[in-house]
């Protein structure tokens, strides 16, 4: 009997990204899956390669009468005994029966789309708790934290390739270019250091705004706007410290990647980081839309090996106890096993 995954957004994004990295390690686990998506090639062929049924459907706005129907015949057809909505429009678009429907929850999310679910899975305890806050049974919310891996055989990027003198200090930041993930931060820390390069990693809607601004600050020789990557492993191998001012971040889940590739995290306090970090024993915090103390913590970086030694190691443990493949695919399998599934 199978696991019914539903990904109603077409875009590239860190929840997009994993939603993929989650199926195939669940496929390498044994577990009996298939997946319902919105239309996105790059998408569909990696879940193919995996061995994962697919099928592409419209995942439309509230006019849409046609997705989940369609849906539900996907499911029939593939045995389905938990049907799995990742975010919002997905579960908008899930349909009633004869499977549990459990809502997969990465953020703060308007509980009305999940009204008659099963279950909700938060990947937060913050978000478990919010859930519960709202009104739902405590005894139906789950938590199951994102997990981080680094493939061994990523090798770094070829720094040349991307006009970075090789020895030049070396930041990489990671996410969409939004607002909330505050890269205007980024480049204005970078102004008070001279010698290091920024890498940005995400696209969206914000990115002729940061060349501009990176023009006016002056450090537009030294940033490098990376588009969407499908390399990210390799980027993280590459960078000195990760560099992550998010102002508004639920998880975090650069924080776990980059204490998966050993790489030193300088972060905003915001809900997701604060929630994950130990100031000062596994990487560094820093207030919400300051670009002076995340230019000071860059500094203590790079200035002490030892240091950066020191939270790379903190960090892979953190990964192993808490944010392994293993472990997080084991708590998955547990609760499709609750509902007949896997």
């Amino acid at each position: 009997m199978s696991v019914l995954h539903l990904l109603g957004t077409a875009g590239e994004g860190g929840a997009e990204t994993y939603f993929v990295d989650l199926l195939r390690a669940l496929k390498r686990a044994g577990v009996t899956e298939a997946a319902a998506i919105r239309g996105n090639a790059t998408r569909e062929a990696r879940l193919k390669a995996a061995g994962v049924p697919v099928r592409v459907l419209r995942f439309g706005g509230p006019i849409d009468i046609l997705t989940r129907p369609a849906a539900a015949g996907f499911a029939a057809v593939q045995h389905t005994r938990v049907a799995l909505a990742w975010m919002n429009r997905a579960a908008r678009h899930t349909p009633r029966g004869p499977w549990a429907r459990i809502g997969r929850l990465g953020g703060y999310y308007s509980l009305k789309y999940y009204k008659g679910f099963d279950r909700l899975v938060a990947n937060t305890e913050d978000i478990a708790e919010w859930i519960v806050d709202q009104g739902w049974p405590a005894g139906r919310v789950t938590c199951i934290p994102n997990f981080a891996a680094a493939p061994p055989d990523a090798a770094p990027v070829d720094r040349a390739s991307l006009a970075t003198p090789e020895g030049s200090p070396l930041l990489l930041a990671m996410g969409r270019l939004h607002d909330n993930k505050a890269h205007d931060v980024s480049l204005q820390a970078l102004a008070q250091l001279p010698d290091a390069y920024l890498w940005i990693a995400g696209v969206g809607p914000l990115e002729a705004k940061l060349k501009g601004m990176a023009e006016a600050l002056g450090v537009a020789g030294r940033v490098r706007f990376l588009g969407w990557r499908t390399d990210a492993s390799a980027l993280y191998r590459t960078a000195d410290a990760c560099v992550f001012p998010s102002r508004f971040e639920p998880l975090g889940n650069v924080v776990i990647q980059a204490w998966a590739h050993g790489l030193p995290v300088v972060a905003a306090a915001s809900q997701g980081p604060a929630g994950l970090i130990q100031d000062g024993d596994d990487g560094l915090l820093v207030p919400v839309d300051d670009a002076d103390a995340l230019a000071d913590g860059v500094r203590r970086l790079l200035a002490d090996p030892t240091l950066r030694t020191r939270f790379a190691a903190a960090g892979a443990a953190r990964v192993a106890a808490e944010f392994s493949e293993a472990a997080v695919v084991a708590q998955w399998k547990a609760l499709f096993a609750d509902y007949g599934a896997g």
